[in-house]
């Protein structure tokens, strides 16, 4: 039989365990692709000849920065998912290795793309995310230099925080050179009032909230703050309180926009102290986002596997480490004949006092005779007065080890012996859990007969028939139903039943024992899911009709109003969809996000689930939250054989979300030329306008995207609409410096 996995994950990031990395020059291919350069550092995109992957190398011009580079990067090698990654450091060009961005940076993209509020939301949390992180350190770590450039965009938009602590406070300068040196990189727009004091205080973490909020305006504006002045005027509106103009944010935005511009009033106030740690902020832009947020993806409920745990005391214990042997005892190697199997002359050297003897851990001789798997030398130890029930520095009893080793004879003996098969461990866990837990039915049979309290619950309320439920040890369940009185009680984190554990891990047999026995079907947890959704989620086709055939509500909704449907229709569980829908549940159900089955299999790209709820009445032009169909979360996740499928089924390809995006819109936007080609076979209208009067073709303009602006063309777009800037697709193109994409126009 298997080890039973740890209860408490011991898991830790490899990368984080392993030492710093440093390359050599000959590590990388020789062509080194320059993305960007400044005054003070240049990028460039290189492959990694061992890992075969793309990776960004910064070489710094300044010592110094490099240095910084080198303190930071060494911080336990600082990942987080908001956070530039640092692979290491090639010495030969003072360089640091690091994850290499595509999208570049979001100082260039707000120049030349027009994102969605949606979008502009998620950034701003990604932002806080990211930058609450680094003020979480111990120390906290203040970046200093959180600007546009230096927030960098992954494939799908998202945001990486680089170069955080590349700018140091030097404690021997004066703030005017410290001002001066951030003028020099281009930071002056970004810098707080209180560092143009006299006050020779250094920064602290308000610093990097205000730096923050100037960055919050130039993502919901797209413009630059103080355009046009010098440093001198900068620091003359900064200091006297004057702030970049909110009435610069677009009119056409939502009402949620009002107070995320609250939240920016409040992190440029002029007095340090009053602005919000991002501790707070962080909070208050989640709730924004989630409000607006695109639908990238439906939050999943968590599976948490329950196991005992086997601590390291114990480890020492089971191999009868010598270095657990208290020094200057006369007998210090009582342990090591134990360990040795020597029990013969452990027989002959035992004496009285060293059953009172405590090594490593708290661990008693008896624990050690025990692990042995000895029973002589465990009887032997106890007729020498050792106490039964002695527990070591982590809880564990003789018994407890016993179980663990499945040493049958042992805990037989143990307990006859008068062990307490009640006494908890330091997380409340009974002998009965940990033999629950293994699935040893003998064990639990000689508990159970011993009267150990079948419906004990551990610190988090997990009883012994949970463990089992979960682990899919179906005798060790029929032992301890024997002696419940109730099938259902409910663990306290979650509020789950052991139907719920049973079913969200698929053990199908345990499932038929509790509802035999008069497991409710129906009974929710403390976010009101039934046994039906978790196995919905997880996708178990045959415990999901079991459960059906038992009388559980298919039309059930957990407190975020999904059902099970939602949940089939999120995995492509196209079978749980038929039979859900077979028994009575609506194709078109609601989430209080107005998410329908059909969005949300579109979101996933199940194009087969989509068929059997079209078939069953889904409607394929719902419009959930924002206005969005499914046809725009399939054209936003570039799912083409979605898109088809939802053409073919007579899906709407001009109906506008709540800023006026079409599909084509989005498809443009994603630089999706087979969705394009798609929605335009599908009728739709090449010329729409959106909120901000963009067409298709402004959009297909700023993705640089020369097929789809030549399929726009040949199919009648109008290249001399203009948006609400005034700009036409040709100005677009102008704009960027893109000259395929002028000639294309001017033809």
């Amino acid at each position: 039989m298997a080890e039973p996995t740890p209860r408490k994950s011991e898991r830790l990031d490899s990368i984080a365990q392993e030492r710093f990395t440093y390359f050599k020059k000959e590590e990388f291919e020789v062509d080194w692709e320059k993305v960007s350069e400044g005054k003070f550092s240049r990028v460039y995109k290189v492959k990694l000849k061992l890992w075969r992957e793309e990776c960004a190398i910064k070489t710094f011009i300044t010592s110094s920065d490099y240095r910084n580079m080198l303190q930071v990067s060494k911080i336990g090698k600082i990942k987080f998912k908001y956070l530039m990654t640092i692979y290491g450091l090639c010495k030969d060009s003072s360089a640091a290795v690091m994850e290499y961005m595509s999208r570049g940076s979001l100082d260039n993209l707000l120049t030349t793309h027009a994102l969605m509020w949606p979008k502009k939301f998620q950034m701003i949390h990604e932002v806080t995310m990211g930058m609450n992180f680094l003020h979480s350190m111990k120390p906290p770590l203040l970046h200093l230099n959180l600007k546009l450039s230096n927030i960098l965009l992954d494939d799908h938009l998202h945001v990486k925080i680089s170069d955080f602590g590349i700018i140091k406070w030097d404690d021997s300068s004066s703030k005017m050179a410290f001002i001066e040196h951030l003028a020099a990189r281009g930071n002056i727009s970004y810098v707080p009032p209180e560092t143009f004091s006299q006050n020779p205080e250094p920064p602290t973490s308000k610093y990097d909230v205000y730096s923050f909020a100037i960055v919050m305006w130039e993502i919901l504006t797209q413009k630059r703050p103080y355009c046009g002045m010098n440093m001198t005027e900068i620091l003359i509106r900064v200091t006297s309180g004057k702030r970049p103009n909110v009435e610069k944010v677009p009119d056409d935005k939502p009402r949620e926009c009002e107070e995320m511009i609250g939240i920016m009033q409040r992190c440029w106030r002029q007095d340090s102290s009053e602005r919000p740690a991002f501790s707070e902020t962080v909070w208050m832009t989640e709730a924004l986002s989630e409000a607006l947020k695109l639908p990238d993806k439906i939050p999943d409920r968590e599976m948490k596997k329950r196991s005992h745990k086997i601590e390291k005391s114990l480890s020492a214990l089971q191999r009868g480490d010598s270095n657990d042997i208290p020094d200057g005892h006369s007998d210090k190697d009582i342990v090591s004949y134990l360990k040795h199997k020597d029990f013969e002359t452990f027989k002959n050297v035992l004496k009285k006092e060293h059953v009172s003897m405590l090594f490593k851990d708290n661990n008693s001789l008896l624990h050690h005779a025990v692990a042995s798997g000895n029973t002589e030398s465990v009887r032997l130890v106890l007729n020498h007065g050792a106490s039964v029930n002695c527990q070591s520095a982590n809880g564990y009893t003789p018994l407890v080890v016993a179980l663990l080793k499945k040493f049958h004879e042992i805990c037989g003996l143990l307990v006859e012996c008068g062990a307490d098969v009640n006494l908890a461990e330091r997380d409340l866990w009974t002998p009965l859990h940990f033999a629950s837990q293994s699935g040893d039915d003998r064990a639990v049979r000689l508990l159970l007969d011993a009267k150990a309290t079948a419906n004990a619950k551990d610190k988090d309320g997990w009883t012994p028939l949970h463990l089992a439920a979960q682990n899919g040890h179906e005798n060790v369940v029929r032992h301890l139903l024997s002696r419940l009185s109730s099938v259902d009680e409910q663990e306290e984190q979650s509020g789950r039943t052991a139907l719920h554990t049973a079913c969200e891990y698929g053990h199908l047999r345990i499932a038929k024992i509790l509802l035999a026995k008069g497991a409710d079907p129906n009974r929710t947890d403390n976010a009101q899911a039934t046994a039906l959704h978790l196995a919905t989620e997880q996708g178990h086709f045959r415990v999901a009709r079991l459960l059906v055939t038992s009388a559980a509500d298919v039309k059930c909704k957990d407190k975020r109003s999904y059902s099970a449907l939602h949940f089939a229709a999120l995995r492509g569980c196209t079978g749980i969809c038929r039979l859900l829908l077979s028994h009575g549940e609506d194709a078109d159900v609601m989430t209080w996000q107005k998410w329908t089955p059909m969005h949300l299999a579109a979101l996933k790209g199940h194009s087969e689930t989509l068929l059997v709820l079209e078939e069953n009445g889904g409607s394929v032009d719902a419009q959930g939250e924002g206005g969005w169909t499914p046809l725009h979360l399939a054209c936003h996740h570039r799912h083409d054989e979605v898109v088809s499928v939802l053409i073919n089924a007579g899906a709407n390809p001009n109906m506008a979300e709540d800023g006026g995006w079409t599909p084509l819109h989005l498809a443009c936007h994603n630089s999706s030329f087979a969705n394009v080609l798609l929605l335009i076979a599908g009728h739709a209208n090449v010329n729409v306008q959106n909120n901000s009067k963009d067409t298709p073709l402004h959009l297909a303009v700023q993705s640089s995207s020369v097929p789809i602006v030549k399929a726009l063309l040949m199919n009648n777009a109008d290249k001399d609409i203009v948006n609400c800037k005034g700009y036409s697709p040709l100005d677009v193109a102008q704009q960027s410096n893109n000259e395929e994409m002028m000639q294309l126009l001017q033809h």
